[in-house]
């Protein structure tokens, strides 16, 4: 049987995830305007209920949200990962599971963070990724999604270091999440930092109230 691309991406994170956790786990707290749109994830989100970290790696971001004031949870398809993240968060939830299958009630969350987590799904997929998001979503509830940016009006996909990968036009991106009944609230794109080879894109939206 052919391996999916989510198993094919759980089984290359599982292969590097303490060297990621050594790479990354802090490395946001040096890339102000990451920084800056987590935080104002964090400022809009953090008495709405509970946030979930959807992709979260090996939880560095659900501890930084937590440390904002925001009840929020982890989730990754990765075994190594949910294990470093337990262990570096003793006490916070973390779940092994993909992003559409997290186990809450619909229409439960006041927000979800997917920083950089979309961009292993199939650009076919990808709506029924956003459905699910806005599923779980309370009305109103925010949505920040980190991602490579393409500067083509296609999906580009590129050689990521970990599992295949693509990069999206802001636009296109922002296009899925309207008619999935997202309203954009703000984006950014950023030109490569130090070490990296892509621009970087962030969208902030809000599950529409009607």
């Amino acid at each position: 049987m052919t391996a999916s691309p989510l198993d094919d991406t759980r089984t290359a994170y599982d292969g590097v995830a303490d060297l990621y956790a050594e790479l990354f786990s802090t490395a946001f707290l040096g890339m102000p305007l990451d920084l800056a749109s987590i935080n104002a994830f964090a400022q809009l989100t953090r008495d709405s209920g509970t946030v979930a970290d959807l992709g979260c790696g090996p939880g560095h971001l659900t501890g930084h949200l937590r440390s904002l004031g925001c009840d929020a949870f982890g989730a990754d398809v990765s075994a190594e990962m949910i294990r470093i993240a337990r262990a570096a968060h003793p006490g916070v939830r973390f779940d092994r599971v993909p992003m559409t299958e997290v186990d809450v009630p619909d229409g439960s969350l006041g927000g979800i963070l997917a920083w950089y987590s979309i961009i292993h799904t199939p650009p076919e997929e990808v709506p029924e990724v956003l459905a699910a998001f806005h599923r779980m979503l309370a009305p109103g509830g925010h949505l920040l999604l980190g991602f490579f940016a393409s500067d083509t009006a296609e999906c580009v996909p590129f050689d990521h270091k970990v599992a295949p990968a693509h990069r999206w036009p802001i636009d296109a991106l922002a296009g899925l999440l309207e008619k999935a009944g997202f309203t954009e609230l703000g984006r950014l794109r950023r030109e490569p930092g130090e070490g990296e080879r892509h621009r970087q894109g962030h969208l902030l939206v809000r599950k529409q109230t009607r």
